[in-house]
Order: C-alpha cells, then structure tokens, then sequence
C-alpha cells in the first residue's frame, strides 16, 4: 500500500482518482493548495515525531496540471529545490491538447506526466508502476 497524495482543486475528478486508489490498496489523500500539500508531506516526515510514523512518508505525489490557477508543476519544483518532496515520486496529469502545461511540467522534473484520460483510466496502475520504478532506481 502506498501514501498518495493528490494535489487538484477539482473536487469530482480528485474524488474519482482517490476512489480508484483507495479499490487498489493505497491510502489517498486530496489536497487543494500548496499549504496542505507541504503539510501533507511534513506529516510523514522523518522528524515529524510518533504520531506522524503512523501515518507514513508519502510514496506519489499525484499533480493536476489542468487548473490553470494552480501552478503544480511550479509547486513540486519549489518542493523538490527545498527537499520536501523527500523520496516521493510525482506523477503530473495534462489536457493531451495542452502541451505547455507538459512541457512545464517536464522542466519542474516530475517524475512522469500523462493525459487527464489516462489518469482517469488508469490511475492505480500508473501509480504502482511508478513506484516499481522508484524501487528499482532505489536497488
């Protein structure tokens, strides 16, 4: 089972990627801003006490690259330059026709970037085969 953490303020897709998570085994947790999303982290942190060692590190960071109000792919690389992100692996989902957005997100360094359709589609799977990656870079 792996700690997810969804970082969209599109509450009927977000709702619809943690459901698929959680039928797959992983524990998902929505976050709609920048803030939550650093606490969301820090909760599992290394330091962050007892409490936080029952919840766990977070393994995916999943980021919504549609809202163009929130600059996720801005947010992880800010959270990567400061080393919060720690070992998580970030997966970023696009509109197929917004190519910027994709090539933003390739620049800010997340991990692996994929149509909205597909994360719908496919969200557990692509998440699990992330993590088998991590691993694997890990070994």
């Amino acid at each position: 089972m792996a700690r997810v953490l969804v970082l969209t303020r599109d509450l009927l897709f977000g709702s619809r990627v943690q459901g698929a998570l959680a039928l797959a085994g992983h524990e998902a947790e929505l976050v709609a801003d920048e803030q939550r999303l650093r606490e969301g982290l820090a909760d599992g942190g290394d330091d962050a006490g007892p409490a936080a060692e029952a919840v766990g590190a977070v393994d995916v960071v999943v980021v919504d690259l549609t809202d163009g109000e929130l600059d996720g792919a801005g947010i992880v690389q800010a959270l990567s330059d400061s080393g919060a992100l720690g070992g998580a692996r970030t997966l970023g989902f696009y509109s197929h026709v917004d190519t910027a957005a994709r090539e933003h997100a390739e620049r800010a360094g997340i991990h692996l970037i994929i149509a909205r359709s597909r994360m719908a589609r496919e969200g557990p799977q692509v998440v699990e085969g992330l993590l088998a990656t991590g691993r694997a870079a890990n070994e």
